[in-house]
């Protein structure tokens, strides 16, 4: 059973998402801010994290960027109040695999979870699949990222974008189309969603960033033939 962290320092917002998390399947564990909700990633076991953003103390944000800095890879789906432009952006570039804007829905929330933890989670037939160019080695069984033998520190997210892009080489692929294979979420309107992605993986690939190739009009693809400059 996935267990699900909610950080949140309102009561009555983390009892709506725990009573329909646990009515979901989902076992649940609570934490008022960012400070305690470290304190629960560092023992482990925990499969996704709903992080809100406005907090006391240690706010979401921050909880995020302590989060990745500590290579916690654990996925994060953020709340934010105000749904502005920057919040997402801000989130996302952070290395956060989804948002929701208060007020939501339980519902949708629950959905989203189930979509971010199908997508984090190794899949059986990708089992002992690896694509391999030059020093650069995907390996989608342990969902690892190697560059010379250093593991590169992608989010569960970025890992499933590099896949998409390196299973469809030299193919370019339609921002709509990232979208609906990698987030397989309707994200109207979304595109930068996409290209904040995009960047955030070029910054993980080193001398590789280059081979993620932008298609001007039209999206991105994975080009094998590029040689840094």
């Amino acid at each position: 059973m996935p267990k699900i962290l909610i950080v949140d320092d309102e009561p009555r917002i983390r009892e709506l998402i725990r009573e329909h998390l646990q009515y979901a399947g989902f076992e649940c564990e609570e934490a008022t801010d960012g400070s305690a909700a470290l304190a629960s990633l560092s023992v482990g076991g925990v499969d996704l994290v709903i992080l809100d953003i406005m907090m006391p103390f240690v706010d979401g944000m921050t909880c995020l960027k302590e989060m990745r800095k500590r290579k916690i890879m654990t996925p994060v789906i953020m709340l934010t109040a105000r749904g502005e432009e920057y919040d997402k952006l801000a989130g996302l570039e952070n290395g956060a695999d989804d948002y929701v804007v208060k007020p939501f829905s339980p519902r949708e929330l629950v959905a989203r979870v189930k979509v971010v933890l199908a997508r984090a989670m190794p899949k059986d037939q990708e089992t002992g699949t690896s694509y391999v160019f030059g020093d650069l080695v995907i390996d989608t069984a342990s969902h690892s990222v190697r560059i010379g033998g250093e593991e590169a520190p992608l989010t569960p997210k970025e890992f499933d974008l590099l896949v998409f892009l390196v299973s469809n080489k030299g193919i370019a692929l339609s921002r709509e189309k990232i979208l609906q294979k990698v987030w397989n979420y309707d994200y109207y309107g979304e595109d930068r969603t996409v290209d904040t992605h995009i960047k955030m993986l070029r910054g993980h690939l080193g001398k590789y960033r280059e081979n993620i190739v932008t298609v001007w009009g039209v999206g991105y693809k994975f080009d094998p033939e590029v040689k840094e400059g």
